[in-house]
């Protein structure tokens, strides 16, 4: 890799890091080193990395937040990418005194656009506030919270392929389902543009403030988690299935299911992937021979 840090340094700004350790980039603080880990700053370093990585044939994976990822120890073989410095947030042409279309690149945090539309009083994703996480990662699981999800607000998303090829796909090419889009793995979230009602800040903020104290409540919101470790399926809650077929509080090494969310499972403190897939698949077995539903993963498994 250090052969590969020499050819793209003329062409790419930015930080990288070899052998970097995915448990310092996971919500669970779980996995092991990817070979060489990049931040790119800017579009253009991001192109020159996948057409060079193109050409020494080696893996590309794109990081969100971590926030809904499960890492083995072995690590990563190839390039992480971070889109960490993709921040940006600011009004897209189509605004008026009723609505507000706004640009939020991929890096953006989601607390840092549900603070953004608290301050200027744009609502529609209040429901979404304590989801963590990036803004690009919430579009490609079309992430979603009392009935609310990111399909609902989005206008177009701007992708860029593993050529390097930047490409806008307005919403007549998007096709969103329960935690999940068509945007496939080799197309990379660089943007999108949403719309948005406009409304009072101070309504917006209270919206905000009901919807964290209810997730405060129902969610181990301190805890080392991934969010929703399986999707929850068709009329029914996976949390509901779990806590039913007695799993609540059951524990392999340092993974547990959460005593507060039975569809959360917690690191506990060192946990490893293999405790955690353990963990999930107990849990899937006890639930089908319990219920008879099987339940499906969520949570990305690397």
């Amino acid at each position: 890799m250090q052969s590969f840090i020499s050819k793209i340094k003329e062409s790419f700004r930015g930080e990288v890091r070899l052998d970097e350790p995915m448990s310092a980039h996971t919500s669970l603080k779980i996995g092991g080193p990817v070979d060489l880990m990049a931040f790119p700053e800017d579009p253009m370093s991001l192109q020159n990395l996948l057409v060079m990585a193109g050409k020494e044939k080696i893996p590309v994976f794109v990081l969100g937040g971590g926030t809904n990822l499960l890492v083995s120890e072995s690590g990563i073989s190839g390039i992480a990418v971070s889109l960490r410095a993709f921040r940006n947030i600011r009004l897209a042409k189509g605004s008026d005194d009723k609505s507000a279309t706004l640009f939020v690149e991929a890096g953006v945090p989601l607390g840092k656009l549900m603070s953004f539309a608290k301050e200027n009083g744009y609502s529609g994703i209040e429901p979404l506030t304590g989801i963590p996480g990036t803004f690009g990662g919430a579009v490609y699981m079309n992430a979603g919270s009392f009935g609310t999800e990111i399909k609902d607000v989005i206008v177009s998303v701007a992708v860029m392929n593993m050529e390097g090829r930047i490409v806008i796909l307005g919403k007549d090419k998007l096709q969103f389902t329960y935690r999940s889009s068509n945007l496939s793995d080799d197309l990379i979230i660089l943007s999108a543009n949403i719309l948005l009602k406009k409304d009072a800040p101070g309504a917006v903020a209270a919206r905000i403030k009901e919807f964290i104290g209810k997730k405060s409540v129902t969610q181990p919101l301190g805890e080392a988690s991934a969010g929703c470790v399986f999707k929850n399926p068709e009329g029914d809650a996976a949390g509901r299935l779990i806590d039913a077929a007695g799993c609540k509080e059951m524990r392999i090494g340092d993974a547990e299911v959460s005593t507060v969310h039975a569809n959360f499972f917690v690191n506990k403190g060192k946990a490893t992937a293999k405790d955690f897939l353990e963990l999930m698949n107990i849990v899937k077995a006890k639930v089908e021979e319990q219920s008879g539903v099987a339940l499906m993963p969520e949570i990305k498994i690397v």
